[in-house]
Parts: C-alpha cells; sequence; structure tokens
C-alpha cells in the first residue's frame, strides 16, 4: 500500500476494532429517537401533504448520523494521538499534507457512512420508503461525510484538550445539525427563523438528502448542491492549509 493508504487502513482499524461502541451505539441512539419522535409526534405533525411523519423523519436521522460520525472520527482520532503522544509516529514518516488529509477524510466518510446505513437499514423497519431520486441520496451523503470529516481535522488540530473538542462539538456541530430540519420542515418555523435556518449549511445537506428520497424539499436541490460544495471546497482548503503549515502538530 501507499503511504496515504496505509494510514487510510490503519484510521479504519481503530474505529472498526471497537465497532460496538462507534457504529452500534449511534445506530441504537437513533432508533430510540425514532420511537420517541415517531410514536409521539405520527399524528401530530403533517410535514409536505402525502408523507407521514415517520417517514420524513427516517432520512434527517440517517443523514444526522452520517455527520456527526464523519466529524468525530477524524477528531477524535488526531486529539487522541496529540494527547497520547502517539502523533509522532505518522509525523515521522514522508507522508505529505495531502496523504493526511486522503486518510482522515476518507476514513470519516467510511465510518460516517457506515453508520448511516446501520441506521437506515433499522429505521426503514418502521415504514416504508420511496426513492425518487437514488443520485441525490449518495451525492448528499458523500459529500456531506467529507466535508464533517475535513471539519473534524480542523477541530481537531485545534484543540489541545479533550474539553475544547467536546465544546466544538457542543456549541457548533450539535446546534448546527439539530436545527437544520432533521425533526422538521423549515417551512413551519416563523420568517424569522426559516431565514436563519437557510445561513446553516447542515440545513442544505439534509434537506437535499431528504430530496432523493421523496421528490420534494424546502429548497432546490441545486441550490443544495451548490453550497454544500462551496462549503466543502472552503473547509479543505482551510484543513489542507493547516497541515501544510503543521498547525500545532510540529511545535
Amino acid at each position: 500500500m501507499t503511504g496515504w493508504q496505509t494510514l487510510f487502513y490503519k484510521e479504519v482499524l481503530r474505529f472498526w476494532k471497537v465497532s460496538f461502541q462507534t457504529i452500534a451505539a449511534p445506530v441504537l441512539t437513533a432508533v430510540l429517537y425514532m420511537l420517541i419522535f415517531g410514536h409521539v409526534l405520527e399524528n401530530q405533525v403533517k410535514v409536505y401533504d402525502s408523507i407521514p411523519y415517520t417517514a420524513f423523519l427516517v432520512p434527517g436521522l440517517v443523514m444526522m448520523s452520517v455527520l456527526q460520525n464523519a466529524f468525530a472520527n477524524s477528531s477524535s482520532s488526531l486529539i487522541q494521538s496529540k494527547i497520547m503522544g502517539t502523533l509522532v509516529f505518522v509525523l515521522l514518516t514522508p507522508l505529505s499534507h495531502w496523504s493526511w488529509f486522503f486518510a482522515y477524510v476518507a476514513s470519516s466518510m467510511v465510518r460516517g457512512l457506515a453508520v448511516g446505513l446501520g441506521v437506515f437499514l433499522v429505521t426503514g423497519w418502521f415504514t416504508p420508503l420511496h426513492y425518487a431520486a437514488p443520485v441525490w441520496i449518495i451525492a448528499f451523503a458523500v459529500l456531506g461525510a467529507a466535508l464533517l470529516g475535513a471539519l473534524g481535522l480542523v477541530a481537531g488540530l485545534w484543540a489541545e484538550k479533550f474539553d475544547q473538542l467536546a465544546a466544538f462539538q457542543n456549541f457548533v456541530i450539535m446546534p448546527m445539525t439539530f436545527l437544520s430540519g432533521v425533526f422538521y420542515s423549515i417551512h413551519s418555523l416563523p420568517l424569522v427563523w426559516q431565514q436563519v435556518s437557510h445561513l446553516n449549511p447542515f440545513f442544505y445537506m439534509i434537506d437535499g438528502f431528504r430530496y432523493g428520497f421523496f421528490g420534494q424539499s424546502d429548497v432546490s436541490p441545486w441550490l443544495s448542491l451548490a453550497v454544500v460544495g462551496s462549503a466543502l471546497l472552503v473547509v479543505s482548503a482551510v484543513t489542507v492549509k493547516l497541515l501544510q503549515s503543521g498547525y500545532k502538530i510540529r511545535s
């Protein structure tokens, strides 16, 4: 294997060795969301005309799981290596910053998509789903996982201890995820909060992903694709620049 493939293989093994925690636990969490919200709100919330709330909820939970776990993989791996002192063994190798970027982001995508697939298979038992545009489903799942994998690298590079990483996750990732339309359509919000939601890139990832199932969305899937693609390019450029400069890993 080449250098980046070896690092990628090491990162995949890292989370796969504890798959009960990294894969099974997030799937169980999503199922609990499904049981609670689906049971309580099935007859109370109406989203779109002919789509049951439970069916509406499934794509949101799947995409939420993909995003959160892709971020958790790269960020936790980097901060653990920094704190435990094992990062030096990677620094000693002749790997370029591009190799680091591809290995960490690709492994994060594998974990995020694996958890998302698990959530989809389990929650799909609760309601029949339609696939209006499967290409959109795959596109937004892959782009979303890559974006959060790269963002996780930024957080892992910036954080110097677990408290800082937890703060980034609790005050940035979690609010943006839960306020992105996972459990509701933004058209059910007051106008001012609809406008605020349009500033959240997580909204476009989930809305575009949901369009692939129902052929309906709050905004055009092409707009969502443009926003997500642009965000991925910006975050990736920042990540590569930080890796190239050795930000907080070579000092």
